[in-house]
Protein backbone atom coordinates (compact mmCIF):
# COMPACT_ATOMS: atom_id res chain seq x y z
CA UNK A 1 0.00 0.00 0.00
CA UNK A 2 1.44 3.74 -1.27
CA UNK A 3 -0.38 6.48 0.54
CA UNK A 4 1.22 10.09 -1.12
CA UNK A 5 0.38 13.24 1.71
CA UNK A 6 1.31 16.51 2.06
CA UNK A 7 1.09 18.93 5.05
CA UNK A 8 2.37 22.35 4.97
CA UNK A 9 2.80 23.43 8.53
CA UNK A 10 2.83 21.93 11.85
CA UNK A 11 -0.81 21.87 12.57
CA UNK A 12 -1.44 19.73 9.52
CA UNK A 13 1.90 17.01 10.83
CA UNK A 14 -0.49 16.80 14.17
CA UNK A 15 -3.13 15.66 12.12
CA UNK A 16 -1.69 13.82 9.48
CA UNK A 17 0.35 11.92 12.13
CA UNK A 18 -2.75 10.90 13.42
CA UNK A 19 -4.15 9.61 10.24
CA UNK A 20 -1.09 7.53 9.48
CA UNK A 21 -0.87 5.74 12.99
CA UNK A 22 -4.20 4.45 12.51
CA UNK A 23 -3.70 3.24 8.80
CA UNK A 24 -0.30 1.60 10.07
CA UNK A 25 -2.47 -0.23 12.38
CA UNK A 26 -4.75 -1.47 9.55
CA UNK A 27 -1.18 -1.71 6.79
CA UNK A 28 2.18 -2.74 8.81
CA UNK A 29 3.65 -2.51 5.52
CA UNK A 30 2.45 0.93 4.34
CA UNK A 31 4.35 3.08 2.73
CA UNK A 32 4.22 7.29 2.69
CA UNK A 33 5.73 9.59 0.79
CA UNK A 34 4.99 13.40 0.44
CA UNK A 35 5.52 16.32 2.74
CA UNK A 36 5.61 16.44 6.53
CA UNK A 37 7.17 17.49 9.74
CA UNK A 38 8.62 15.34 12.16
CA UNK A 39 5.30 13.56 13.80
CA UNK A 40 4.22 12.58 10.01
CA UNK A 41 8.33 11.55 9.40
CA UNK A 42 7.78 9.74 13.13
CA UNK A 43 5.22 7.81 11.05
CA UNK A 44 7.15 6.17 8.80
CA UNK A 45 6.94 9.54 5.85
CA UNK A 46 9.65 9.87 3.77
CA UNK A 47 9.65 14.02 3.25
CA UNK A 48 10.64 14.54 -0.38
CA UNK A 49 10.80 18.40 0.54
CA UNK A 50 11.08 20.18 4.12
CA UNK A 51 7.69 21.28 5.16
CA UNK A 52 9.33 24.66 7.04
CA UNK A 53 9.63 25.67 2.77
CA UNK A 54 5.68 25.28 2.78
CA UNK A 55 5.12 27.47 5.70
CA UNK A 56 4.37 30.83 4.75
CA UNK A 57 1.43 33.25 6.08
CA UNK A 58 0.64 36.61 5.13
CA UNK A 59 0.02 38.02 2.01
CA UNK A 60 3.96 39.26 0.99
CA UNK A 61 5.52 36.36 1.94
CA UNK A 62 4.15 33.39 -0.21
CA UNK A 63 4.34 36.28 -3.27
CA UNK A 64 8.31 36.31 -2.34
CA UNK A 65 8.27 32.52 -2.69
CA UNK A 66 5.65 32.02 -5.12
CA UNK A 67 8.55 30.40 -7.55
CA UNK A 68 10.01 28.14 -5.21
CA UNK A 69 6.22 26.82 -4.42
CA UNK A 70 5.32 26.36 -7.74
CA UNK A 71 8.75 24.70 -8.27
CA UNK A 72 7.95 22.67 -5.47
CA UNK A 73 4.38 21.36 -6.57
CA UNK A 74 5.09 20.56 -10.01
CA UNK A 75 7.95 18.18 -8.83
CA UNK A 76 5.71 16.58 -6.67
CA UNK A 77 3.06 16.26 -9.49
CA UNK A 78 5.54 14.52 -11.65
CA UNK A 79 6.95 12.39 -9.07
CA UNK A 80 3.23 10.89 -8.19
CA UNK A 81 2.39 10.95 -11.76
CA UNK A 82 5.87 8.46 -12.54
CA UNK A 83 4.91 6.35 -9.40
CA UNK A 84 0.92 6.79 -8.65
CA UNK A 85 0.46 6.35 -5.16
CA UNK A 86 -2.96 3.94 -3.99
CA UNK A 87 -4.24 7.46 -2.65
CA UNK A 88 -3.14 10.86 -2.41
CA UNK A 89 -4.31 13.21 0.52
CA UNK A 90 -3.78 16.58 0.89
CA UNK A 91 -4.13 18.31 4.51
CA UNK A 92 -5.11 21.81 4.84
CA UNK A 93 -2.98 24.62 3.22
CA UNK A 94 -6.03 24.68 -0.05
CA UNK A 95 -4.54 27.51 -1.73
CA UNK A 96 -1.29 24.73 -2.69
CA UNK A 97 -2.46 21.66 -2.30
CA UNK A 98 -5.65 22.03 -4.22
CA UNK A 99 -4.23 22.23 -7.31
CA UNK A 100 -2.15 19.85 -6.86
CA UNK A 101 -5.25 17.37 -6.03
CA UNK A 102 -6.70 18.66 -9.44
CA UNK A 103 -4.24 17.33 -11.02
CA UNK A 104 -3.72 14.19 -9.56
CA UNK A 105 -7.31 13.53 -9.47
CA UNK A 106 -7.96 13.87 -13.25
CA UNK A 107 -4.77 11.71 -13.88
CA UNK A 108 -6.74 8.64 -12.46
CA UNK A 109 -5.33 9.30 -8.54
CA UNK A 110 -7.91 8.77 -6.01
CA UNK A 111 -7.48 12.09 -3.59
CA UNK A 112 -8.89 13.12 -0.19
CA UNK A 113 -8.66 16.25 1.58
CA UNK A 114 -8.38 16.77 5.22
CA UNK A 115 -10.06 20.04 6.80
CA UNK A 116 -12.03 22.04 4.65
CA UNK A 117 -11.62 25.49 3.50
CA UNK A 118 -14.28 27.70 5.11
CA UNK A 119 -16.64 27.67 2.19
CA UNK A 120 -18.94 28.18 4.46
CA UNK A 121 -17.77 31.61 5.72
CA UNK A 122 -16.40 33.27 2.48
CA UNK A 123 -15.40 32.67 -0.97
CA UNK A 124 -18.15 29.81 -1.04
CA UNK A 125 -17.42 29.77 -5.16
CA UNK A 126 -14.25 27.86 -4.21
CA UNK A 127 -16.63 24.15 -3.53
CA UNK A 128 -16.86 23.98 -7.19
CA UNK A 129 -13.23 24.07 -7.71
CA UNK A 130 -12.73 21.52 -4.55
CA UNK A 131 -14.97 19.11 -6.34
CA UNK A 132 -12.80 18.79 -9.12
CA UNK A 133 -10.04 18.33 -7.03
CA UNK A 134 -11.07 15.72 -3.80
CA UNK A 135 -13.00 12.57 -4.12
CA UNK A 136 -13.69 13.11 -0.77
CA UNK A 137 -13.66 15.61 2.24
CA UNK A 138 -12.90 15.49 5.23
CA UNK A 139 -14.59 17.55 7.68
CA UNK A 140 -13.69 18.45 11.60
CA UNK A 141 -17.02 19.98 12.30
CA UNK A 142 -20.50 18.14 11.95
CA UNK A 143 -22.02 21.06 9.79
CA UNK A 144 -19.80 21.14 7.33
CA UNK A 145 -20.64 17.73 5.09
CA UNK A 146 -23.85 18.94 4.34
CA UNK A 147 -22.54 22.00 2.27
CA UNK A 148 -20.77 19.91 0.04
CA UNK A 149 -23.26 17.14 -0.66
CA UNK A 150 -25.76 20.24 -1.93
CA UNK A 151 -22.81 20.64 -4.43
CA UNK A 152 -22.92 16.46 -4.93
CA UNK A 153 -18.92 16.49 -3.14
CA UNK A 154 -18.65 13.41 -1.18
CA UNK A 155 -17.65 14.54 2.39
CA UNK A 156 -17.69 12.67 5.69
CA UNK A 157 -17.87 14.51 9.41
CA UNK A 158 -14.68 12.32 11.21
CA UNK A 159 -14.27 14.55 14.38
CA UNK A 160 -11.57 17.07 15.70
CA UNK A 161 -8.37 15.97 17.15
CA UNK A 162 -8.65 18.79 19.92
CA UNK A 163 -12.07 17.05 21.29
CA UNK A 164 -9.72 13.67 21.94
CA UNK A 165 -6.90 15.35 23.36
CA UNK A 166 -9.01 17.44 26.04
CA UNK A 167 -10.69 15.43 28.71
CA UNK A 168 -14.44 16.04 29.58
CA UNK A 169 -12.98 17.38 32.92
CA UNK A 170 -9.95 19.27 33.10
CA UNK A 171 -8.15 19.46 36.71
CA UNK A 172 -8.35 23.44 37.20
CA UNK A 173 -6.89 23.65 40.87
CA UNK A 174 -3.82 21.22 39.43
CA UNK A 175 -3.35 23.47 36.45
CA UNK A 176 -3.19 26.82 38.61
CA UNK A 177 -0.69 25.24 40.60
CA UNK A 178 1.38 24.26 37.05
CA UNK A 179 1.39 28.57 36.62
CA UNK A 180 2.49 28.75 39.82
CA UNK A 181 -1.28 30.77 40.78
CA UNK A 182 -2.74 31.34 44.09
CA UNK A 183 -5.39 28.35 43.88
CA UNK A 184 -8.08 30.20 46.06
CA UNK A 185 -9.75 33.60 44.42
CA UNK A 186 -11.12 34.42 41.04
CA UNK A 187 -8.93 34.24 37.58
CA UNK A 188 -9.74 35.48 34.41
CA UNK A 189 -7.38 34.35 31.39
CA UNK A 190 -7.07 37.44 29.05
CA UNK A 191 -6.19 36.07 25.37
CA UNK A 192 -5.61 39.09 23.14
CA UNK A 193 -4.15 36.77 20.12
CA UNK A 194 -0.67 35.34 18.84
CA UNK A 195 0.02 37.81 16.02
CA UNK A 196 1.72 41.93 16.95
CA UNK A 197 -1.47 43.75 15.09
CA UNK A 198 -3.97 41.78 16.61
CA UNK A 199 -2.54 42.22 20.16
CA UNK A 200 -1.77 45.84 19.45
CA UNK A 201 -5.32 46.70 18.55
CA UNK A 202 -6.88 43.88 21.28
CA UNK A 203 -4.46 43.94 24.42
CA UNK A 204 -4.73 47.70 25.03
CA UNK A 205 -8.65 47.09 25.63
CA UNK A 206 -8.61 43.62 27.37
CA UNK A 207 -6.53 45.64 29.80
CA UNK A 208 -8.57 48.43 30.19
CA UNK A 209 -11.04 46.21 30.58
CA UNK A 210 -9.42 44.14 33.39
CA UNK A 211 -8.92 47.33 35.07
CA UNK A 212 -12.41 48.24 35.20
CA UNK A 213 -13.66 44.54 36.21
CA UNK A 214 -10.70 44.22 38.97
CA UNK A 215 -11.82 47.75 40.56
CA UNK A 216 -15.22 46.22 40.88
CA UNK A 217 -13.68 43.17 42.69
CA UNK A 218 -10.67 42.89 45.21
CA UNK A 219 -10.82 39.01 44.73
CA UNK A 220 -10.20 38.85 41.02
CA UNK A 221 -6.52 38.54 39.02
CA UNK A 222 -5.63 37.68 35.71
CA UNK A 223 -3.04 35.77 33.80
CA UNK A 224 -1.95 36.39 30.04
CA UNK A 225 -0.12 33.80 28.35
CA UNK A 226 2.85 35.14 25.73
CA UNK A 227 2.75 33.72 22.37
CA UNK A 228 6.14 34.19 21.85
CA UNK A 229 9.03 36.67 22.73
CA UNK A 230 7.99 39.27 20.55
CA UNK A 231 4.72 39.52 21.76
CA UNK A 232 6.62 38.88 25.33
CA UNK A 233 8.03 42.32 24.85
CA UNK A 234 5.29 43.70 23.03
CA UNK A 235 3.34 43.07 26.05
CA UNK A 236 5.74 43.61 28.45
CA UNK A 237 5.73 47.55 27.31
CA UNK A 238 1.92 47.71 26.68
CA UNK A 239 2.22 46.90 31.21
CA UNK A 240 4.13 49.58 31.66
CA UNK A 241 1.04 51.38 31.60
CA UNK A 242 -1.24 48.80 33.95
CA UNK A 243 1.41 49.03 37.30
CA UNK A 244 -1.51 47.96 39.88
CA UNK A 245 -2.94 45.83 37.34
CA UNK A 246 -2.91 41.87 39.39
CA UNK A 247 -1.68 39.90 36.30
CA UNK A 248 0.66 37.91 35.54
CA UNK A 249 2.07 37.24 32.02
CA UNK A 250 3.11 33.38 30.95
CA UNK A 251 5.83 32.41 28.33
CA UNK A 252 3.03 30.09 25.68
CA UNK A 253 1.12 27.76 27.72
CA UNK A 254 -2.04 29.30 26.69
CA UNK A 255 -4.22 26.08 27.19
CA UNK A 256 -2.84 25.66 30.75
CA UNK A 257 -3.93 29.33 31.78
CA UNK A 258 -7.25 28.73 30.15
CA UNK A 259 -7.33 26.02 32.12
CA UNK A 260 -6.75 27.83 35.24
CA UNK A 261 -9.08 30.48 34.83
CA UNK A 262 -13.35 30.67 35.87
CA UNK A 263 -13.64 32.53 32.61
CA UNK A 264 -11.71 33.82 29.25
CA UNK A 265 -11.77 36.65 27.74
CA UNK A 266 -10.33 36.04 24.16
CA UNK A 267 -10.04 37.18 20.48
CA UNK A 268 -11.80 35.05 17.84
CA UNK A 269 -9.92 32.10 16.34
CA UNK A 270 -9.25 28.91 17.52
CA UNK A 271 -8.14 29.52 21.27
CA UNK A 272 -12.56 30.07 21.26
CA UNK A 273 -12.93 25.93 20.26
CA UNK A 274 -9.75 25.32 23.11
CA UNK A 275 -11.66 27.09 25.48
CA UNK A 276 -15.20 25.15 25.03
CA UNK A 277 -13.98 22.00 25.40
CA UNK A 278 -11.88 23.06 28.48
CA UNK A 279 -15.38 24.63 29.76
CA UNK A 280 -14.62 27.96 30.36
CA UNK A 281 -17.41 30.37 30.06
CA UNK A 282 -16.35 33.33 27.25
CA UNK A 283 -16.34 36.78 25.57
CA UNK A 284 -15.45 36.73 22.33
CA UNK A 285 -14.14 39.75 21.33
CA UNK A 286 -11.99 41.14 17.96
CA UNK A 287 -11.38 44.43 16.39
CA UNK A 288 -9.29 44.91 13.22
CA UNK A 289 -7.89 47.79 11.00
CA UNK A 290 -10.25 49.97 9.28
CA UNK A 291 -9.91 49.16 6.12
CA UNK A 292 -9.40 44.91 6.42
CA UNK A 293 -12.79 45.28 7.96
CA UNK A 294 -14.37 47.01 5.74
CA UNK A 295 -13.04 44.46 3.20
CA UNK A 296 -13.79 41.54 5.38
CA UNK A 297 -17.29 42.31 6.72
CA UNK A 298 -18.08 42.20 2.71
CA UNK A 299 -17.09 39.02 2.17
CA UNK A 300 -18.00 37.10 5.17
CA UNK A 301 -21.22 35.25 4.72
CA UNK A 302 -21.88 33.85 8.35
CA UNK A 303 -23.76 35.24 11.03
CA UNK A 304 -21.07 34.69 13.91
CA UNK A 305 -17.38 34.86 14.04
CA UNK A 306 -16.51 32.78 16.98
CA UNK A 307 -16.47 29.04 16.69
CA UNK A 308 -18.86 28.08 19.90
CA UNK A 309 -21.40 29.70 18.45
CA UNK A 310 -21.03 28.80 14.67
CA UNK A 311 -21.19 25.35 16.33
CA UNK A 312 -24.44 26.10 18.48
CA UNK A 313 -25.84 27.71 15.42
CA UNK A 314 -26.91 30.23 17.99
CA UNK A 315 -25.46 32.81 19.78
CA UNK A 316 -24.08 31.07 22.86
CA UNK A 317 -21.44 33.28 23.92
CA UNK A 318 -21.22 36.81 23.25
CA UNK A 319 -19.51 38.31 20.40
CA UNK A 320 -18.23 41.80 19.91
CA UNK A 321 -16.57 42.95 16.94
CA UNK A 322 -14.91 46.01 15.57
CA UNK A 323 -17.08 49.17 16.71
CA UNK A 324 -19.23 46.61 19.17
CA UNK A 325 -16.21 45.76 21.28
CA UNK A 326 -16.06 48.64 23.78
CA UNK A 327 -14.58 48.47 27.35
CA UNK A 328 -18.36 49.38 28.51
CA UNK A 329 -19.67 46.56 26.40
CA UNK A 330 -16.61 43.82 27.37
CA UNK A 331 -17.15 44.51 30.89
CA UNK A 332 -21.10 43.90 31.14
CA UNK A 333 -20.19 40.72 29.37
CA UNK A 334 -17.85 39.23 31.79
CA UNK A 335 -18.83 40.27 34.76
CA UNK A 336 -21.46 37.72 35.01
CA UNK A 337 -19.41 34.93 33.84
CA UNK A 338 -16.93 35.51 36.80
CA UNK A 339 -19.99 34.00 39.02
CA UNK A 340 -21.93 30.95 38.58
CA UNK A 341 -24.67 32.64 37.16
CA UNK A 342 -27.26 30.85 35.44
CA UNK A 343 -25.17 32.71 31.76
CA UNK A 344 -21.95 30.64 32.69
CA UNK A 345 -23.55 27.34 33.53
CA UNK A 346 -25.39 27.77 30.42
CA UNK A 347 -22.36 28.03 28.63
CA UNK A 348 -20.80 25.15 30.46
CA UNK A 349 -23.69 22.94 29.63
CA UNK A 350 -23.46 23.71 25.91
CA UNK A 351 -20.21 23.52 25.68
CA UNK A 352 -20.35 19.29 27.07
CA UNK A 353 -22.59 18.68 24.50
CA UNK A 354 -20.80 20.11 22.00
CA UNK A 355 -17.06 18.41 23.21
CA UNK A 356 -19.04 14.86 22.92
CA UNK A 357 -20.62 15.30 19.47
CA UNK A 358 -16.85 16.50 18.06
CA UNK A 359 -14.69 13.47 20.28
CA UNK A 360 -15.26 10.60 17.70
CA UNK A 361 -11.68 9.08 17.27
CA UNK A 362 -10.42 11.82 14.90
CA UNK A 363 -7.36 9.16 13.71
CA UNK A 364 -9.61 5.94 13.45
CA UNK A 365 -12.55 8.21 11.53
CA UNK A 366 -9.87 9.53 9.08
CA UNK A 367 -8.88 6.17 8.11
CA UNK A 368 -12.15 4.61 7.57
CA UNK A 369 -12.81 7.51 5.25
CA UNK A 370 -10.15 7.19 3.56
CA UNK A 371 -9.92 3.59 2.99
CA UNK A 372 -13.46 3.00 1.35
CA UNK A 373 -11.51 4.87 -1.31
CA UNK A 374 -8.99 2.13 -1.66
CA UNK A 375 -11.25 -0.55 -2.96
CA UNK A 376 -8.23 -3.02 -4.24
CA UNK A 377 -6.90 -2.68 -0.70
CA UNK A 378 -5.85 -5.93 1.71
CA UNK A 379 -5.30 -5.73 5.25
Amino acid sequence: MRIGILAGEPSGDILGSRLLAALRQRYPQLQVEGIGGPLMQAQGLDSLFPMERLSVMGFVEPLKRLPELLRIRRSLYRHFRAHPPDLFIGIDSPDFVLTLERRLRAAGIATAHLVSPSVWAWRRGRIHGIGRAVDRMLCLFPFEPDIYHQHGIAAEFVGHPLADEIPAEVDHGAARIGLGLAPQGRVLALLPGSRGGEVGLLAPLFLDCARRLAAADPQLSFVLPAASEARMAQLQALLSHYPDLPLTVVAGQSREVMAAADAVLLASGTATLEALLLKRPMVVAYRMAPLSWALVSRLVRTPFAALPNILAGRELVPELIQDAATVDALVAAMQPLLRDSEQARAQRQAFDTIHRSLALGFGERCADAVESLLPGARR
